[in-house]
C-alpha cells in the first residue's frame, strides 16, 4: 500500500490510499474532491471507498460532492452526522476493502464520531488518526472530556505496534513540537524531533513509538510532565496540559 497526502484548505490534510494489489484507491477526509480526485486520477485507478475519520466540516465536508461526483462509493464513519455515511462502525471492528484489513479504532475525546483507521498489509502498519492524535499533539476537547482521550491515546493507540506510521488531519507539527518542549523541556528525542520537522512542509508520516518517546500527551506518565502541570494523576497530567495547550 502506498499513501499519498494531499493538502487541503489552510492546513487539512486529506490522503489517497493506494491499495496496489487490489487496483483501487481510498480517500480519507477528501474535503476537497477536486484536489482528491486530481492525485486519483494520476494513479489511473478507480476510487472505491471513502473513510471519515469525524463529522466536522473540514474533515466530512467534501463527502457529498465526491459521492456525487464518483457514485456507489462506500463512506464508512463513526457516527450519523457523517455526510453520505453508507456503513456506520463500531469500536473495534474489522473490515477489509480490498486487499487492505482494516479495524476502527473509536477515539473519542475530540469528538464523540473520531474514528482512528488502522491498517495491517504485508507487514507495513499505518493508522489515520485525523484530530485525535497529532504530530506532537492532541485535538482540543470539543465533545468528550480528558479520561476519553487518555483512553484513546494512552490505552488504544499507544498499544499499536510502534513502527505504525501515524498520518494525522493537520499540519499542526511545529507549533505542537514548540509546546512540547515547554513542559517537557530535557527531552533529547523531543529536541532532535523538532530539528527534523524544521524545514519539512510536511511532516506525516510519524510513528507510533515517535509519539510515545516526544507527545506530551502520551507522555503523561512521565515525571517532566507531571512536574509541568502539578499533576500526579496521567489523566489530570493530560487535562492539565491540554489546558496549557489551549493558552499556547
Amino acid at each position: 500500500m502506498k499513501v499519498i497526502p494531499v493538502p487541503c484548505l489552510s492546513d487539512n490534510y486529506a490522503y489517497v490510499l493506494i491499495d496496489e494489489d487490489a487496483s483501487q484507491v481510498i480517500a480519507v477526509d477528501p474535503v476537497e474532491p477536486e484536489k482528491v480526485l486530481a492525485v486519483i486520477k494520476s494513479t489511473n485507478l478507480p476510487l472505491t471507498t471513502v473513510l471519515t475519520t469525524h463529522h466536522h466540516a473540514d474533515h466530512s465536508g467534501g463527502n457529498t460532492q465526491i459521492t456525487g461526483l464518483v457514485p456507489g462509493l462506500q463512506v464508512f464513519g463513526g457516527d450519523s452526522r457523517i455526510p453520505q455515511m453508507t456503513r456506520q462502525l463500531a469500536d473495534g471492528e474489522e473490515f477489509t476493502v480490498g486487499s487492505l484489513k482494516i479495524r476502527a479504532l473509536q477515539t473519542f475525546g475530540h469528538t464523540t464520531s473520531s474514528i482512528c483507521y488502522y491498517i495491517e498489509d504485508k507487514g507495513e502498519r499505518i493508522v489515520f488518526t485525523g484530530d485525535t492524535l497529532f504530530v506532537g499533539g492532541c485535538g482540543r476537547l470539543f465533545e468528550g472530556t480528558a479520561e476519553d482521550m487518555y483512553e484513546s491515546l494512552n490505552v488504544k493507540l499507544a498499544a499499536l505496534p510502534g513502527d505504525t506510521r501515524v498520518y494525522a488531519g493537520h499540519e499542526y507539527t511545529k507549533s505542537n513540537l514548540k509546546f512540547a518542549r515547554t513542559v517537557d523541556p530535557h527531552n533529547r528525542e523531543l529536541e532532535l524531533k523538532a530539528e527534523r520537522c524544521a524545514a519539512l512542509p510536511c511532516t506525516m508520516p510519524s510513528t507510533i513509538a515517535e509519539e510515545l518517546a516526544t507527545n506530551p500527551f502520551m507522555r503523561v506518565h512521565h515525571p517532566a510532565l507531571q512536574g509541568a502541570s502539578r499533576q500526579t494523576n496521567p489523566i489530570d497530567v493530560l487535562r492539565e496540559i491540554r489546558r496549557m495547550k489551549d493558552m499556547f
